[in-house]
């Protein structure tokens, strides 16, 4: 184990001494790199490098100079539960984030949040834009937290310059939040014409949906610009060589069938890394692999010990090519969201499974955000779509997972093995759907299931 470590350190000093970027400036001088956590909000994997008809080219310039993760998944396509199991190392319903953070949910303990494990060794911590995992952020232990005015773009992105242009004391860990591409979105401009934009997969081509598809595009335009801003600071400021870039978001985009749904639309997000550790030379890994796998990295890139309750692998073994594969399963979640859910699925290099609970058979409408495409849904009978409480996808020759194979006798054996494997990890993480409905904590509040949108009023479930 020690030659490991030993290894493992000289591996990290030999690429921090060589810089993919700007030269490394006088004030870097630690051998501990930064640590850059750049996070969006409802985006998937909407983006240019993945192949999207939606420019985002300072996103793309960071792909060609880190890593690109084309299966990257959340642990629970909500944001708070999602955000909360990237930054704790385990799943919503280990960590305590059943629900969102504005409407009374939280974790069970704060000092899990990894900013805890780093400082330590010696990470100044700052949060600049939205964090959406405490009612309160001062509850979450940063040593800093820089005011704006608000969350989006025009007001995250310059504070987050000024942060890295006045020599920031290092290491550092920067948690820097954008609300884009939350709805509502962004007016599009000239360079998003409707009349030539795609909706996405799961929604069918129409005016409003194109219109719909023309402003999520205008939304990650500016956001692209806002991280673009940010990493071109970290480049000027002579920071980039030693720092470890995290861009990602928390799930997919805000349309029907996506967001707050287990299939591919709703756990499938974009990873883009680039720093120390390998993590450079516009490489593409085509590993399963889940947001939870950060934690654990960012220890073995430092030589930290694992805390006890990681669910995450590193992915150290695939950047360094000791592995082709971290994992031949990873799970996800919904709890609360607007409205209660509860849902589970469990997904392998080409099935995904999907358990409901409870007796409904309906939509739950409050789970979607409120927009164009919703309304497109709801004219055409949406609510009184039957939802079937057991989902499975075969994704190799189904990508968009829309043919739901459970009842289909052929696929009997899957079903029973992909079956077994959620019951095992439900098992094996004390899930508290095994024990019936699951409670929010006191105080928690959430829309009606029967109702049509989250803006509705909620009420006190706790």
């Amino acid at each position: 184990m020690q030659s490991e470590h030993r290894s493992r350190r000289a591996l990290i000093t030999a690429l921090a001494a060589s810089p993919f970027l700007a030269p490394r400036s006088q004030a870097a001088t630690t051998d501990r790199p930064n640590i850059l956590y750049l996070h969006s909000h409802d985006t998937g994997r909407y983006i240019e490098p993945y192949g999207y008809e939606v420019p985002t080219p300072n996103l793309k310039k960071l792909a060609g100079e880190g890593v690109l993760f084309r299966h990257a998944f959340d642990a629970a396509p909500t944001c708070s539960p999602s955000r909360a199991s990237l930054l704790t190392g385990h799943c919503p319903h280990n960590n305590g984030m059943l629900g969102l953070a504005h409407r009374g949910f939280g974790l069970n303990d704060y000092h899990q949040h990894i900013l805890h494990t780093l400082r330590p060794h010696g990470y100044r911590s700052s949060l600049i834009g939205i964090q959406h995992i405490a009612r309160d952020p001062k509850i979450i232990g940063y040593d800093e937290i820089v005011e704006t005015r608000g969350t989006r773009a025009a007001q995250v992105a310059p504070a987050a310059v000024r942060f890295l242009k006045q020599s920031p004391q290092q290491p550092f860990f920067l948690d820097v939040g954008f609300f884009e591409t939350h709805r509502e979105f962004h007016e599009p401009g000239p360079s998003e014409d409707e009349r030539y934009s795609m909706p996405p997969a799961p929604i069918a081509d129409t005016a409003e949906t194109r219109r719909d598809m023309a402003a999520f595009k205008a939304s990650a335009r500016i956001l692209d610009q806002g991280m673009g801003d940010v990493l071109s600071a970290l480049e000027s400021s002579g920071l980039a060589g030693n720092t470890l870039v995290i861009c990602t978001t928390d799930h997919g985009v805000a349309f029907p069938a996506m967001k707050c749904n287990l299939t591919v639309h709703g756990t499938g997000v974009f990873l883009i890394m680039r720093g120390p550790g390998g993590f450079s030379g516009g490489k593409v890994s085509n590993a399963m692999v889940s947001q939870m796998d950060l934690f654990p990295t960012i220890c073995d890139l430092l030589n930290v010990e694992h805390p006890s309750w990681l669910q995450g692998k590193s992915l150290l073994p695939l950047i360094r090519g000791e592995t082709q594969e971290l994992h031949d399963e990873i799970f996800a979640e919904v709890n609360y969201h607007a409205a209660y859910e509860p849902m589970r699925a469990v997904r392998t290099r080409q099935w995904n499974y999907v358990r409901r609970f409870g007796e409904r058979e309906h939509p739950v409408l409050p789970n979607c955000d409120d927009g164009l495409s919703k309304d497109v849904w709801l004219k055409n009978g949406w609510k009184d779509q039957i939802v079937a409480r057991e989902q499975l996808y075969d994704s190799l020759f189904d990508p968009n997972e829309t043919r739901n194979l459970a009842n289909d006798p052929a696929h009997a054996k899957v079903l029973g093995e992909m079956r077994g494997r959620l019951d095992r990890w439900m098992k094996r993480t004390n899930d508290p759907i095994l024990l019936g409905p699951i409670q929010a904590p006191a105080g928690a509040l959430a829309n009606d299931p029967d109702g049509i949108s989250p803006k509705e009023t909620p009420r006190s479930i706790g």
